[in-house]
């Protein structure tokens, strides 16, 4: 089970429309319940304009989300543009400032904890094939998808990250004593606002906006001010492309019989799973209004860390039991890819924070049950 990862982008939404255009709502309105708000608003209503996008049609959430695509790219250009050229080799020392992290540790950081509570951003390359049934030629187009959009995401994340570290460095934040904060916590907030009390410039780490605050550090502001406005238009295409992906899983487990069969029922006008979209656009807002976003990030990740081995599994164990399964795309020296995508998987559950490893059990009891 997937929680659409954008749910956790809610914060740097806001932060985002507060940059571009100077409000925001309440306080309240965007914190979620059980961490002393009242409900995290704009996340809600992010879900509900695209669960009424998806109960629409197929092919209008598919050029909707291929308009916010262009945006997110063209904002993400303009940024690597920028910042590449002013990259200091400098900004990048210390290197590994909080080391690579003992895996079985329940910390969360390091660069291990940080690749686990970072998982969901690759959650939407798996989402490309839950689409096969309705993509024209599947066969070729849906490993074309998959393989190219993982290589130029990347290059993205590499780029973008380079950029912004290079520019005005990484900034780590740490105790008084240098020890390590845990990230998302209320110690770690603290200590950032500290930081910015005393007059010192906000770290990179601190801030909810941070490509908009790297460009404002480094004389672009209103360049900042319009990728604000990028990512404010173009964040919801990730809640899009998650939505999508799940309501199709979860068709397709209906239709199968291992979830009610009222939830593959189709819309007699649209043509799409009406049912079991709405009755995951309720699920996702509950969550989203109730859960802190972190916290719903990872626990999404210890799912899909889980997921993506059982398939790892699953294609060596098929290969031995069907090896005369027509295959139109195989996986090229499996016994040494889907090994090390195992290993892989378990390291980054491990790396994740305790409540999150502890998470994953309780969600199996209840889908065995």
């Amino acid at each position: 089970f997937h929680i659409p990862n954008g749910l956790r982008n809610a914060d740097a939404l806001m932060a985002n429309v507060q940059v571009a255009f100077g409000a925001t709502p309440n306080a309240d309105l965007q914190t979620a319940m059980t961490v002393g708000g009242f409900m995290n608003l704009p996340a809600v209503i992010v879900i509900a304009l695209v669960t009424w996008l998806l109960v629409v049609g197929t092919t209008e959430s598919a050029r909707v989300n291929a308009v916010l695509v262009l945006i997110k790219i063209a904002a993400l250009t303009a940024f690597i543009a920028l910042t590449i050229p002013v990259l200091k080799a400098d900004n990048f020392h210390p290197f590994l400032p909080y080391g690579v992290d003992n895996p079985l540790s329940s910390s969360g950081v390091g660069v291990l904890g940080a690749a686990a509570s970072i998982f969901f951003a690759y959650v939407g390359f798996d989402a490309v094939s839950t689409a096969a049934e309705e993509t024209k030629n599947p066969q070729r187009n849906v490993p074309i998808g998959l393989i190219a959009s993982l290589g130029i995401c990347t290059l993205f994340y590499l780029l973008v990250a380079s950029g912004a570290i290079g520019a005005i460095g990484a900034n780590p934040v740490t105790t008084a004593d240098g020890g390590v904060l845990a990230p998302g916590s209320a110690e770690m907030a603290g200590r950032c606002a500290a930081i910015v009390a005393g007059g010192a410039m906000e770290p990179l780490v601190c801030s909810k906006e941070a490509l908009v605050h790297v460009l404002q550090v480094i004389n672009w502001p209103i360049m900042g001010r319009l990728v604000g406005l990028a990512a404010v238009l173009a964040l919801p295409s990730v809640v899009l492309m998650m939505m999508f992906g799940q309501t199709r899983v979860f068709f397709t487990m209906a239709r199968d019989g291992l979830l009610p069969a009222k939830l593959a029922s189709i819309h007699p006008k649209f043509r799409t799973p009406h049912v079991v979209t709405v009755v995951t656009g309720i699920a996702a807002a509950i969550a989203a209004a109730v859960l802190p976003v972190g916290k719903l990030a990872d626990y999404s990740n210890a799912g899909t860390l889980f997921a993506f081995m059982m398939v790892a599994i699953s294609v060596m164990v098929l290969r031995k039991t069907d090896p005369a399964r027509k295959r139109p795309f195989r996986t090229p020296a499996v016994y040494i890819v889907a090994p090390l995508a195992i290993i892989g998987c378990v390291g980054l559950y491990l790396s994740l924070p305790l409540t999150a490893k502890l998470v994953l059990p309780g969600w199996g009891a209840i889908g065995l049950a």
